[in-house]
């Protein structure tokens, strides 16, 4: 589809090395898990991860107002009150989940 490959790829399906073919040479990939791999052709590997973001009240923020407004879509798989951790995980760890599982505060953030 893209002769020479693309400049980038945002992995959110941890495809890893199925998904570093599609990238030039000198390309980047912005990975949301842990990955030691070595994607080679000069490949950038960016992690990404929420806990370096968790206090980033600003940048929470904008991601919440394009949800809202559309402009990003939201793939939720199930939202678990954060005392259901346990479920929580126990769902995600059968994996095959379309969408992210979330934990919900909200009821711990009013004591």
């Amino acid at each position: 589809m893209v002769p020479g490959g693309v400049d980038a790829v945002a992995d959110g399906a941890n495809l890893l090395d199925e998904v570093t073919p599609a990238l030039r040479f000198a390309g980047r990939i912005a990975v949301f898990r842990f990955w030691d791999g070595e994607p080679g052709r000069g490949i950038t590997v960016h992690p990404i991860n929420v806990r370096d973001r968790v206090t980033d009240h600003t940048a929470i923020e904008a991601l919440r107002k394009q949800v809202e407004a559309g402009v990003l879509t939201a793939r939720v798989a199930d939202v678990f009150p954060a005392a259901k951790v346990v479920d929580a995980h126990k769902l995600f760890d059968r994996g095959g989940l379309r969408g992210r599982v979330i934990l919900d505060f909200s009821d711990d953030l009013s004591s």
